[in-house]
C-alpha cells in the first residue's frame, strides 16, 4: 500500500563566499522508500537565495543523492543540484557539476567546528577566556568539554549513521568548544554530498538545543587553533602504483597551482594559515612526513608502502565547499602525466 513520504529537498544557495544550506519538504506517495530515479525534479524561488532575478526567478532542483531521515517518520533527505529552468544546464552556483568525478578517487574530509551559545563557544566563561589550549584535544570531563557538547556530538553521530552517511569518527579538538567529525567516500561527489548532509543534520539538531554551529575558520582571535577541513585524497593510481617519481611530480603540480587551491579552500584562510597553530603559511607550499605544519602531510604508511596510498591536504578550512575542494584537487592531479 502506498505511503506518504516527507522528502526534504536540500540544496546550496548562491551566497558568496560561503553558500548556505536550504531545504523544503515535498510530500509524495511511494510503495516503499523511494530510489533516486523515482524522485521528481522540483523548483524554488531563486530570487530569495541570490540565484535569480525577481523577473525570472525559477530555478530547478535535480535530486542527486537520497538518505533516510532518522528524525522523521517516512522521511528522506534529498541532496540536490541547482539547475537552470531547462533542467539541463547547471546553475552557475552549482559547484558539484564542476567535479571531474571518478569513483576511483577517494576523499576523506575532517570537518572541524565550534559549538556556540550566547555568543561564545560552549565552555567559555561569560568574561575572558578559559585555561589555555593543552587539555582539550580528545579530552573527557566536565572541565574540558562542559555539560552539553558531548550529547550533541554523540546525537549527531547517531543521526548520520542512521541516515547511511559514511561517518568515520568524532573527537574533541584542540580549542575548547571545538569538535571534529570525519566523512569518507569512494567517489568525490559522494564524499562531498555526505559532508554537506552531515552539516545539514548538525545544524538541524542544534536548533532544538538552542546552540549555533560556528564554522568560520578563525572565530577566536589570538592563541587558539582555527578550524580546518583537511582533505585526505587518493586515486587508483596513487593507491596501486604510486612511486617516488610520480609523487614528486604531483607535489610539483600542487606547488605550481598553490594559489588556485587557496582560492577555493575557504574564505578568510589568511587568518588561519599563518604558519602557527599546526598550519603552513598561506603563501607557501610544503610537504613532510607526519608534519602537521605542512601544506601536505604525508602519512608514514605512504612512505612505508613505496609512495603508495593517500595524502592529506591540510589547507582547506572549515567553511570550504567540499565540492569545490574535491574539484580543484582532481584538476591538479589530472595535469600530472602517468609515468
Amino acid at each position: 500500500m502506498p505511503q506518504k513520504y516527507k522528502l526534504e529537498y536540500i540544496w546550496l544557495d548562491g551566497y558568496k563566499p560561503v553558500p548556505n544550506l536550504r531545504g523544503k519538504t515535498l510530500i509524495k506517495e511511494f510503495p516503499d522508500f523511494p530510489t533516486l530515479d523515482q524522485l521528481p525534479y522540483w523548483g524554488f524561488d531563486g530570487s530569495s537565495t541570490q540565484q535569480a532575478e525577481g523577473h525570472s526567478s525559477d530555478c530547478a532542483l535535480k535530486p542527486v543523492a537520497i538518505f533516510p531521515d532518522p528524525a522523521r517518520t517516512n522521511g528522506a533527505l534529498v541532496m540536490c543540484e541547482v539547475m537552470m529552468p531547462d533542467k539541463v544546464t547547471p546553475h552557475p552556483s552549482n559547484a558539484r557539476a564542476t567535479i571531474l568525478d571518478d569513483e576511483g578517487a577517494w576523499f576523506g574530509f575532517e570537518q572541524e567546528y565550534f559549538l556556540y551559545q550566547d555568543g561564545r563557544p560552549l565552555g567559555f566563561p561569560e568574561q575572558g577566556f578559559p585555561a589555555p589550549q593543552g587539555t582539550y584535544y580528545t579530552s573527557v570531563g566536565y572541565g574540558n568539554v562542559g555539560h552539553l557538547a558531548r550529547g550533541i556530538v554523540d546525537e549527531h553521530l547517531d543521526l548520520c549513521l542512521a541516515a547511511g552517511i559514511n561517518h568515520e569518527g568524532i573527537n574533541a579538538e584542540v580549542a575548547k568548544g571545538q569538535w571534529e567529525f570525519q566523512i569518507f567516500g569512494k567517489g568525490s561527489k559522494r564524499a562531498a554530498d555526505e559532508v554537506w548532509m552531515a552539516r545539514y543534520l548538525l545544524y538541524r539538531l542544534c536548533e532544538k538545543h538552542k546552540v549555533d554551529v560556528e564554522i568560520h575558520c578563525k572565530p577566536i582571535k589570538g592563541d587558539w587553533n582555527g578550524s580546518g577541513m583537511h582533505a585526505n585524497f587518493s586515486t587508483n593510481y596513487m593507491r596501486e602504483t604510486g612511486g617516488k617519481e610520480y609523487f614528486e611530480a604531483l607535489m610539483s603540480a600542487f606547488e605550481k597551482e598553490k594559489m588556485e587551491h587557496i582560492a577555493v579552500y575557504g574564505p578568510d584562510n589568511h587568518l588561519r594559515l599563518t604558519g602557527l597553530h599546526e598550519t603552513a603559511a598561506i603563501d607557501k607550499f610544503s610537504y613532510g612526513v607526519a608534519d602537521r605544519g605542512a601544506s601536505i602531510r604525508i602519512p608514514h604508511s605512504f612512505m612505508e608502502n613505496n609512495y603508495r596510498g593517500y595524502l592529506e591536504d591540510r589547507r582547506p578550512n572549515s567553511q570550504g565547499d567540499p565540492y569545490q575542494i574535491a574539484s580543484r584537487i582532481l584538476k591538479t592531479i589530472s595535469t600530472v602525466p602517468l609515468p
